[in-house]
């Protein structure tokens, strides 16, 4: 959402309202490292493990991610933890399924 100190996004109202936001104060360019935004947001959760709160980390990317193995181990570390991670590729990039090992995996990360 812009705020450092208070990154809470409240709804889908509040996701829209940041990315429009965003849409307005940021350009994206590469290279494209994930692991990164992916720890930040699974320290966050670890820290809340009562049930009281559930994180959702948004990431809309024009690119290809630089990081792949790095963003692969951060995402099975919080595998575990209160959070979901959305991953949209827009532009003209080659965002295949097959570039994160889900493939023949049933959803699980493959080496």
């Amino acid at each position: 959402n812009g705020d450092a100190s208070n990154p809470a996004c409240c709804g889908i109202a509040g996701v829209l309202e940041a990315y429009q936001r965003s849409l307005r104060r940021v350009q994206l360019y590469g290279p494209t490292n994930f692991a990164p935004v992916v720890n930040h947001v699974a320290r966050s959760a670890a820290m809340v493990l009562d049930g009281s709160q559930y994180f959702v980390l948004l990431i809309i990317t024009d690119g290809v991610i630089s990081d792949m193995a790095q963003t692969k181990e951060a995402i099975v570390n919080a595998a575990k933890l209160p959070m979901s991670i959305i991953i949209v590729g827009v532009g003209q990039a080659e965002f295949d399924g097959k570039i994160w090992g889900l493939g023949e995996t049933r959803g699980r990360l493959g080496g």
